[in-house]
């Protein structure tokens, strides 16, 4: 089966699933680049900036501002909103603990699902829902030991970036067919401005040396800009609900990039979670595609008895 042969929905699925595994190494690579957050939240933003740069011209050439152009105001609110899905990620992580952040942002599809009822009317199935909290319960097996109490001020950061999370997706919902992809090139200038600013009281932005230039490129530059254009393309196929759930995806793989490369074993609660997020992902995928199948197969027979041919018989 190749990929032009598939429906809409499965292109969906595939690009979006992609994604999140391709940022996956971000937790990992954050570790090796060893700056502050500030310096890392300027070279962050203005890579990330750069490389979405990139991609949209590359996909849009001489048409690269009608893209821009195209997201209209409802753009400048993606992009706002995927800048506050940053900071509140980052800032969440220096003020709580790391599980807390985890299982705060894993709320997303769960919120997500809340807005598009409120605003879009979307109803999502059942299996959608058992889904959610499937992976809810997964992600908070994955974390259980790194979580606690942790700082309001962290975990309010923490809950910015859920909700900004979901309004993003949902909100790119509210414009059928356009491909707001394009906007976090505006989230990472805008990152790299507020980093520069905190960084002024104490001595502004210093260059990294050799090493952490490489992981801020591959990161910053190719990894970030690709994987989060797939996911930002999610919403065009697929309700925002099962966008964010596919993003849980990045909390799975990125724990075993971090237990492969730097020897941090998760615990054994970790490993079962890990195996309930993808083992329900996995589930919920292959249910939808019989499904699928199921009501393309009955439409085709329908089609069929309809010709001139079949009601002649």
């Amino acid at each position: 089966m190749s990929f032009s042969s598939l429906s809409l929905r499965q292109k969906g699925l595939l690009m979006t699933a992609a994604g999140p595994l391709i940022i996956s190494p971000d937790a990992l690579l954050i570790k090796l680049i060893g700056m502050p957050d500030s310096q890392v939240l300027f070279w962050r933003g203005l890579l990330v900036a750069l490389g979405f740069l990139a991609i949209v011209l590359l996909r849009n050439g001489r048409h690269t501002v009608e893209a821009f152009r195209r997201c209209g105001g409802t753009g400048m609110g993606v992009a706002l909103l995927f800048t506050c899905s940053i900071l509140g990620f980052v800032l969440g992580n220096q003020y709580t603990k790391g599980g807390n952040v985890l299982m705060i942002l894993a709320g997303a599809p769960l919120i997500a699902a809340l807005l598009s009822r409120v605003f879009l009317h979307e109803r999502l199935p059942p299996l959608t829902w058992i889904a959610i909290a499937l992976c809810l319960i997964g992600t908070s097996l994955i974390v259980f030991d790194d979580a606690g109490p942790g700082s309001w001020v962290g975990n309010g950061f923490a809950l910015l970036a859920a909700v900004s999370l979901a309004g993003n997706f949902t909100l790119c919902r509210t414009r059928p067919g356009v491909d707001m992809s394009p906007m976090p090139a505006f989230s990472g200038l805008i990152v790299a401005t507020l980093a520069l600013l905190f960084s002024l009281p104490s001595g502004g932005i210093a260059l990294p040396d050799a090493s952490q230039a490489g992981w801020l490129v591959l990161l910053c530059l190719v990894l970030l800009p690709l994987g989060f254009t797939l996911i930002q393309r999610g919403p065009l196929y697929l309700p925002a609900a099962e966008v964010g759930l596919l993003l849980l995806l990045e909390t799975v793989t990125g724990t075993l990039w971090v237990w492969w490369v730097l020897g941090e074993r998760p615990s054994t609660l970790a490993f079962v979670g890990g195996a309930l997020v993808l083992g329900t992902l996995l589930a919920k995928g292959l249910i939808d595609l019989h499904f699928e199948r199921s009501r393309r197969g009955a439409a085709r027979r329908d089609a069929a008895q309809d010709e001139p041919g079949a009601r002649n018989c």
